[in-house]
């Protein structure tokens, strides 16, 4: 029984509205089946050739408010987080499903590591320059 006492379930909250628990819209999965590690400052681009999400019913209204917010400007996965109100989790799995469906793509930043350094160019040119 019900805190209200009639017997029924309460998914309802009268100040948030309909609760959703994050595991159900991504249908309990902690993963995409193609994801690769998506960074949160990774960009998140609209494909402009792809079908009409709309159309696709596997789509959840998640899915296609993440394309939209991506359709006008490229997103972080920390802004659709932020603009979405939804855990950082959630969004990596739907902008995976997203990337399989092929309705956006991925802009991952270059990895600190994989930077050059600068003073090493610094060095080369010097180096160029004595010869």
């Amino acid at each position: 029984m019900s805190a209200d006492g009639q017997g029924t379930s309460h998914w309802f909250d009268d100040e948030a509205g309909p609760v959703v628990r994050p595991y159900a819209m991504t249908r309990g999965r902690t993963t995409s089946p193609g994801q690769h590690r998506l960074d949160l400052i990774a960009v998140v681009v609209a494909e402009p050739h792809a079908d009409d999400p709309d159309a696709d019913t596997t789509l959840s209204p998640e899915h296609l408010d993440i394309v939209d917010l991506c359709r006008n400007t490229p997103q972080s996965v920390a802004e659709l987080a932020a603009g979405l109100d939804l855990p950082i989790g959630v969004v990596r799995v739907l902008v995976g499903d997203l990337v399989d469906a092929e309705f956006v793509h991925v802009n991952r930043p270059i990895p600190p590591a994989e930077l050059v350094d600068e003073s090493i160019l610094r060095d080369v040119i010097n180096g160029l320059r004595a010869l």
